[in-house]
């Protein structure tokens, strides 16, 4: 049970990470989809939306830049990149304290479900 207090702490308590600080992070996902990224942006803003506050859906390159708010405390909890690929999307998921192993996993459910879903 103490694990648990210190991982909450550290989660509460952690640096703000800024959205150029995460996109240079390693992905926690690299997958590719069938959707166009407006589609795969629209599933993933509609998974999220009972669990996080509105999430930042921004033009980025040839597709979108998705910034999900953090639950507590401010900045962003991942950023998802969102691209034009023939036939579909490629899609990159950088997320905060991806090496913290007691994270919400919300945003990668998300993510995963809106893949062919």
């Amino acid at each position: 049970m103490k694990a648990v207090w210190l991982a909450l702490a550290a989660l509460m308590l952690g640096g703000c990470a800024s959205v150029s600080d995460l996109e240079q992070t390693h992905e926690t996902m690299d997958v590719i989809s069938g959707k166009s990224p407006k589609d795969y942006s629209a599933c993933l803003a509609q998974r999220l939306s009972s669990s996080r506050s509105p999430l930042t859906i921004e033009p980025h390159k040839s597709g979108f830049r998705v910034i999900v708010p953090q639950k507590f405390g401010s900045g962003p909890a991942a950023v998802v990149l969102v691209e034009e690929r023939s036939g579909g999307s490629s899609i990159k998921v950088h997320e905060r304290l991806s090496n913290l192993p007691v994270r919400f996993h919300d945003v990668r459910n998300a993510a995963t479900a809106c893949i062919s879903g």
